[in-house]
């Protein structure tokens, strides 16, 4: 069962008691990322999520992995567009020390002068090495070209240019002003209870900085023909990754896209993967994925390829999306994606770190847990003409956007390619 307290202060306190577990895992969650940010001050939550590890009033760099380590635990973060976690997992009796080492980096992290210099340098560090991975590339120029000049489409990194005019006192003040208790998120899981973890918390609640969460800027998606983005790069293959704008996470139609992605490219049976590689042999790598935001989402169809072969496959993928506008799915079709699907869920949750990523992110994006028997629930009552009609309502030729990472030279013709 899972179960939340909400502190007078606003701190929330979310728990699943899984008592025959050996492990806890603990989560600080932030409601704030890279959406968040001003223009000057891209990058600035990740930033932040990286100085968090080096070092407080207490303890260095070293020390704070020791502390987890030495229990043998682990300790970890991401960064993403709407919220941000620094997370760690280790024996249930050992919970004391891991909340009292995570509050201790969100509370008293020192933001030292000479550290934030030689972080800086390891962020573009971290920046040369997704411009070296083609396919991660891929997704940031989509990125990029779905959300253009506004802070859904700007890297969660940061460029160069602005974390070179990051200072301290820019970083110090985003975590005062963001870093509050009305966007806070303590969720742990594991064998344990909630009334104790709720009373240890409790302690040191009256340490965070009150406040309501901040608000973002609503993503911009006005688009009236296909954008396409050439990054011409010498590659031995041509990266691909088409996206259209979808809808947020609070739309029922949601689920409908679910099973949809499913159909079109989630796994090896489906569509994109039976037409492009093993019926054609195009592509080792293609598939689909659905992102879901506050306001707004996206799916996204992604392959590796020979360049002579772009014209051939894009062909092949927009036929694949034009028979989802076209014609429902089939009975048996439908039922594979809602097993694929259903099944995936229950396999997602088995242990107890998966199980407070769950916690997290369903209080962070609903502000409530939603079961997920209820998920299921939802998903067996969509008809195969809702996924049809789902593809009409996004699936349209104004709507797409193409990025590459190819040895190609000129992007004057790919919009021909887009025709469907």
């Amino acid at each position: 069962m899972y179960q939340v307290t909400r502190l007078p202060n606003g701190l929330t306190v979310a728990t699943k008691e899984m008592p025959h577990m050996a492990s806890v895992s603990l989560g600080l969650w932030v409601g704030v990322g890279g959406r968040y940010e001003p223009d000057a001050l891209n990058g600035v939550s990740h930033f932040i999520e990286h100085l968090l590890f080096k070092g407080t009033k207490k303890r260095s760099a070293k020390e704070i992995s020791q502390a987890v380590e030495g229990i043998g635990g682990y300790l970890n973060a991401f960064t993403g567009e709407e919220s941000t976690c620094v997370y760690s997992k280790a024996r249930h009796d050992r919970f004391d020390e891991l909340l009292e080492v995570l509050t201790d980096m969100f509370l008293n992290s020192k933001f030292d002068p000479g550290e934030i210099e030689k972080e800086r340098g390891v962020i573009k560090e971290e920046l040369a090495m997704y411009l070296d991975q083609p396919q991660h590339h891929v997704q940031e120029l989509l990125t990029e070209t779905l959300w253009p000049d506004q802070p859904l489409g700007r890297p969660l990194t940061g460029t160069e240019k602005t974390l070179d005019a990051m200072a301290r006192a820019d970083l110090l003040n985003f975590l005062r002003t963001h870093y509050v208790t009305g966007a806070t998120l303590i969720a742990a899981a594991g064998n344990l209870s909630h009334k104790r973890v709720a009373k240890v918390v409790a302690r040191v609640a009256p340490r965070f900085p009150t406040g309501k969460r901040p608000r973002f800027v609503a993503a911009d998606n006005a688009q009236t023909r296909p954008r396409c983005r050439l990054f011409t790069r010498k590659t031995q293959q041509t990266q691909l990754a088409l996206g259209i704008r979808t809808c947020s996470r609070h739309d029922e139609r949601r689920f409908a896209l679910r099973l949809l992605n499913t159909i079109l490219g989630e796994n090896m049976s489906s569509r994109l993967f039976q037409v492009v590689r093993e019926d054609r042999g195009l592509a080792y790598n293609i598939y689909s994925s659905l992102a879901f935001f506050d306001d707004t989402g996206d799916l996204v169809i992604s392959a590796g390829l020979d360049t002579d072969n772009l014209p051939r496959t894009l062909k092949l993928i927009l036929g694949e999306l034009r028979r989802l506008r076209n014609a429902p799915p089939t009975a048996s079709e439908l039922r594979r994606a809602r097993d694929y699907v259903v099944g995936q869920i229950d396999l997602s949750l088995e242990n107890t770190e998966s199980q407070m990523m769950w916690l997290g992110e369903q209080l962070i994006n609903y502000g409530k847990i939603i079961p997920a028997p209820e998920i299921k629930r939802r998903l067996a009552h969509v008809t195969a003409r809702e996924i049809r009609d789902v593809a009409r309502d996004f699936v349209r030729p104004a709507r797409l956007n193409l990025a590459l990472v190819s040895p190609l030279k000129s992007e004057n013709n790919l919009a021909k390619l887009l025709r469907f």
